[in-house]
């Protein structure tokens, strides 16, 4: 695991001030988005998709794949964009992925993506925002 104290911090009323609820909620609380409800997931252009609280660059679209999932997937982060945390609120131990900056919560990482890492970074699409190149 990567933990790492955030260098961006903000109280919750200022992350409530410049996120919408839903991003609120999953950057901030640890939610999900529905399944299938980002646009993100029809995302083909060339770009970087950022941290939507904090905008630090996280992924690279060439990374991008359809796994069928329901959320936007990625084999691998930016070098040092992320950390990672032990999530056990499910019953179940899963990898949440944060942003490293910010601390946001951006999804989990499964060991059943595609090569040449083998992972899949299953991201919610509000927590991401996309810019093409």
């Amino acid at each position: 695991m990567t933990t790492q104290t955030p260098s961006v911090e903000k109280s919750e009323e200022e992350w409530k001030q410049v996120l919408s609820a839903e991003a609120f909620s999953v950057l901030r609380k640890h939610g999900t988005e529905r399944a299938g409800t980002s646009a993100l997931n029809f995302e083909k252009r060339t770009g970087l998709y950022y941290c939507a609280a904090c905008a630090t660059p996280l992924f690279e679209s060439n990374t991008k794949y359809e796994s069928g999932s329901g959320w936007p997937s990625f084999y691998a982060p930016l070098p040092g964009a992320v950390a990672t945390s032990v999530d056990t609120s499910l019953g179940m131990g899963r990898t949440e992925v944060h942003c490293k900056k910010c601390g946001g919560h951006l999804g989990h990482v499964f060991p059943d993506g595609p090569r040449p890492t083998g992972e899949r970074y299953c991201m919610n699409g509000v927590a991401l925002k996309f810019e093409p190149q």
